[in-house]
């Protein structure tokens, strides 16, 4: 009877244990699950690939390639007759830098020179960067109140070149004979 007693209590000990453990896993699945989810959901909306984006994809750059299209759609967002020339390896393009450098018509200016970079990360994340290059006709004090007037004044690289700071972007005016040079930096993730 003693036997049977401990030869129960082991069984129930071992189905407890086997039902806990199955929850357990079947939670941390759940969780796992959860988290993909949250991080596919934080993701940018997908966007129509752009003619850059799909030159890119074309000469095998695919990792990237939706951070390249957000990058670029923000930047020439817009804007005709767009120009631009790429920068990418021949050897094993998905997963080496890929560079664009682009020129925008603007309204206010002639038109601006734009760089923009991707690289690929660890676990399927790409950075970006890109810069943006304008002349401007006014004196960088009035430009950089004007057309930057919402960035904190940061002081200046030097002596020559003031800084305007938005936080992940800064802007640096460097003054051009009579007017004014701008050169807008973000790191994108």
């Amino acid at each position: 009877m003693r036997k049977r007693l401990i030869l129960s209590l082991t069984l129930a000990v071992i189905f407890c244990s086997a039902s806990l453990i199955t929850m357990a896993v079947a939670a941390e699945k759940t969780k796992t699950a959860q988290t993909k989810s949250q991080v596919q959901t934080n993701k940018p909306a997908a966007q129509s690939a752009n003619s850059i984006t799909q030159d890119a994809v074309k000469n095998g750059v695919r990792t990237c390639a939706a951070r390249m299209n957000q990058v670029t759609n923000f930047l020439t967002a817009g804007a005709k007759d767009v120009g631009y020339m790429m920068f990418f390896s021949k050897n094993n393009p998905d997963q080496q830098m890929t560079s664009v450098s682009m020129e925008i018509p603007l309204k206010e200016a002639s038109s601006a020179y734009a760089s923009a970079s991707v690289v690929p990360g660890q676990a399927n994340y790409c950075g970006g960067m890109y810069e943006t290059v304008a002349y401007w006709p006014q004196k960088c004090a009035e430009v950089a109140e004007k057309q930057f007037g919402k960035f904190k004044k940061a002081g200046a690289l030097s002596k020559n070149i003031g800084v305007r700071d938005g936080g992940s972007t800064k802007v640096f005016l460097m003054p051009a004979g009579t007017g004014c040079v701008s050169i807008k930096k973000e790191i994108v993730r």
